[in-house]
């Protein structure tokens, strides 16, 4: 008998960010929610009210849907330096909300996402690009949790000691 796993994923975003909800039931995956978190109604200049809704809206979708686990996207570099920094930023106030929902994290590249949903880089769907990104981590997030399990179970997962910083990522 196998127990459903509520997943929630996250993609940042500093205007929008996007929300997907699913649930595994061993093999099967299930729809639940997606959405988005939109801060347009504060003036562009207001960066920590606009962190304020993130962190809000994220804190509201964990107490509505009430997921076990949480992905996230990895933020890499844009030609805009600025626009990284906001980025991040927002990314931040999401990874704060779910830490202080007290659920694990996980996080994904988008290129690992969307490869391990389609094998390229477009998400068919209804929902917006965001929402469907966020649903894209989620089901990413629910094939990779399966197999890490197993691996977990097989043997002692650890950092390494030895590790190096290699772009800002301990690997």
């Amino acid at each position: 008998m196998t127990t459903a796993l509520r997943i929630l994923g996250i993609d940042p975003g500093l205007r929008t960010t996007g929300f997907g909800v699913i649930e595994r039931d061993g093999a099967r995956l299930h729809y639940v929610a997606s959405g988005t978190i939109k801060t347009d109604a504060l003036p562009t200049g207001d960066l920590p009210g606009r962190l304020k809704i993130l962190f809000d809206g994220v804190r509201e979708i964990v107490q509505r849907y009430e997921p076990a686990q949480a992905s996230v996207e990895i933020v890499f570099v844009n030609v805009n330096p600025q626009s990284t920094l906001l980025l991040g930023q927002a990314r931040g106030a999401a990874l704060a909300a779910l830490v202080a929902s007290n659920l694990p994290v996980s996080e994904y590249t988008a290129l690992q996402m969307k490869k391990a949903i389609v094998g390229h880089g477009l998400v068919p769907g209804e929902p917006g690009r965001d929402a469907a990104d966020a649903l894209g981590l989620a089901i990413a997030h629910a094939h990779a949790s399966t197999a890490l399990s197993a691996m977990a179970r097989a043997t002692t997962l650890a950092r390494r000691a030895h590790a190096q910083y290699r772009k800002g990522r301990v690997y």
